[in-house]
């Protein structure tokens, strides 16, 4: 009978000991895939809305949020205030990798009036260079919106899992609401009660009409410019031409004199 118990002692120890082992595994390959920026599929069937993980996931020592330090798809060096920035900021995670993310990169491409919640300012941030297909970034970064390439961020953020998305106010430098989703509606939605819930839905609409009417404004500009700058040229009045001058002409006329 003790031999039985000895044996069958042994026997659980060793289940033991390969559960252990191939959990080890396991985490070991979810890791290298995060790693290598492999995202996490939130799809659970085609056109679903899938899981979303909810809002507040840290630790009250951990919501700081960070500046953005990196560069752009281009190549050229850039940073964005987030921490004491006039509005909030919302952080895109996105990969080019990730299929999650497809919905997304066409969302903020395609939709000039989007509403985004808290009136927030959108920055897509994906990771650097060498972990990321730049010639992907760069035909999938959307014309208006500022994308920032910065693994950095990432650890900052500790961002498990893309796509994934953070909003951080900045008159408090807090990171407010966020979560993950399979489509922009939802994660709208989840991030809108957030900011409700910290007091700040107050400024969505305002601060997004201010944002229309600002993207309107510069639109305008840059038409009238344009056109004043073919009737010129059309006139045969170049850069540099006399004309423009009427200052220099008349301080020749006086020293003439």
């Amino acid at each position: 009978m003790a031999v039985l118990v000895t044996i069958q002692a042994f026997a659980i120890g060793l289940l033991g000991l390969l559960v252990a082992g191939l959990l080890r595994s396991h985490a070991e390959i979810l890791r290298s895939l995060h790693d290598l920026g492999a995202g996490l599929n939130l799809d659970s069937q085609p056109g679903s809305q899938g899981p979303s993980i909810p809002t507040n996931l840290r630790e009250p020592s951990s919501t700081a949020g960070f500046d953005l330090v990196g560069t752009t798809p281009r190549g050229e060096a850039t940073a964005v205030g987030v921490v004491g920035a006039e509005q909030g900021t919302l952080l895109a995670f996105l990969s080019s990798g990730c299929t999650s993310c497809n919905a997304f990169w066409e969302a903020f491409a395609t939709d000039s009036d989007l509403a985004v919640p808290g009136g927030a300012r959108l920055v897509v941030v994906t990771k650097d260079p060498d972990e990321e297909s730049q010639s992907s970034i760069v035909r999938l970064a959307p014309a208006d919106v500022t994308v920032v390439m910065s693994t950095r961020a990432w650890r900052d953020y500790e961002v498990p899992v893309a796509p994934y998305f953070l909003y951080v106010d900045g008159s408090s430098g807090q990171v407010v609401g966020e979560g993950a989703g399979t489509s922009w509606a939802q994660v709208s939605s989840l991030l809108s009660q957030a900011v409700g819930d910290a007091g700040l839905a107050g400024t969505d609409t305002r601060t997004n009409e201010r944002r229309r009417r600002r993207l309107r404004a510069q639109a305008g500009d840059a038409a009238r410019e344009k056109r004043a700058e073919e009737k010129l040229l059309s006139a045969g009045i170049h850069p540099g031409h006399p004309s423009l001058y009427p200052e220099r002409e008349t301080s020749a006329d006086q020293s003439q004199r």
